[in-house]
């Protein structure tokens, strides 16, 4: 199901690539968006984690850097019968984690210094084992895919805003694709909403997943419950907000309400997520 939803997910974006290509340049502006594209679906699948790993400048850690940690994903990865994970730290207050990789045998689960400060080893536990669980469930792929993509998208939203300001637009052509100013600012504003949008398909119900399988991998629900309750509000302390496409791909949302892109929250709201981890342990104490 999911190699369906990558399927999708390339051919979704790369039809807005087209588009914004015919905007800027009628067939040939379509056809060499096509072509960066398929360039682009190339990169997300081999490169997309390290391109990330890159934007946040995290750092692999061995065992001698940081041994509870890495005895921590050890131990959780052996539970859920995965192989072991690369495993890096992003130096920053903000206290978040994600997974990224191709599939469970190039996979990289990373931490951050302000997650590792603010967390107990219960609760430590659970947010790996969230991670772990949508390693195995075998949808970070997806989720990079979109981040590396989305990132892309509003990167072309953004020349198609210039263009439109310093009249770049092209104008009517032979084939009748022209669609000038008003075209170059509706790519403007369409096209970060409608990578936004995307991003939110992917990622709400493979939270709730991830929350309910990493709580049966780590066997303690209210480790993690009580890690998206200090997490979320980690988050709404002032910091240097990551870049909007990758939000995606973090624990809980590290977009603070200074930030429009919250309104379009790829995250579900952790009350809800939290209710349905206590109500697992509500089950496990009556079993």
């Amino acid at each position: 199901m999911n190699w369906m939803k990558t399927f999708l997910l390339m051919g979704a974006l790369t039809a807005l690539f087209m588009l914004i290509g015919n905007m800027f340049g009628g067939r040939s502006g379509m056809i060499f968006a096509f072509v960066l594209a398929a360039g682009m679906n190339f990169m997300s699948y081999w490169f997309s984690d390290k391109i990330v790993l890159t934007m946040y400048r995290a750092k692999p850690v061995s065992e001698a850097e940081a041994p509870d940690l890495y005895r921590t994903v050890e131990g959780l990865a052996r539970q859920a019968g995965l192989p072991m994970p690369k495993l890096y730290v992003m130096q920053t207050d903000m206290p978040n984690a994600f997974a990224t990789g191709r599939n469970p045998d190039h996979t990289a689960v990373a931490v951050t210094s302000g997650l590792m400060r603010m967390l107990n080893s219960e609760e430590i536990e659970g947010v790996i084992a969230h991670e772990l669980a949508h390693v195995k469930n075998r949808d970070i792929l997806i989720g990079t895919i979109a981040a590396t993509m989305a990132g892309a998208i509003m990167m072309l939203a953004s020349m198609a805003r210039w263009a439109a300001i310093f009249g770049g637009s092209r104008g009517d052509d032979d084939e009748g694709g022209g669609a000038g100013l008003i075209g170059l600012l509706a790519i403007t504003i369409l096209a970060p909403f409608a990578a936004l949008v995307i991003q939110m398909m992917i990622s709400r119900s493979r939270e709730y997943l991830a929350d309910s399988s990493g709580a049966q991998i780590s066997g303690k629900p209210l480790g993690l419950a009580n890690a998206l309750l200090k997490l979320e509000r980690g988050n709404e302390l002032p910091h240097a907000e990551p870049a909007p496409a990758t939000a995606h791909m973090f624990i809980v949302s590290p977009l603070s309400g200074r930030s429009i892109s919250s309104l379009f929250s790829t995250h579900p709201p952790i009350k809800d997520r939290v209710a349905k981890l206590r109500a697992m342990s509500d089950s496990y104490r009556v079993g």
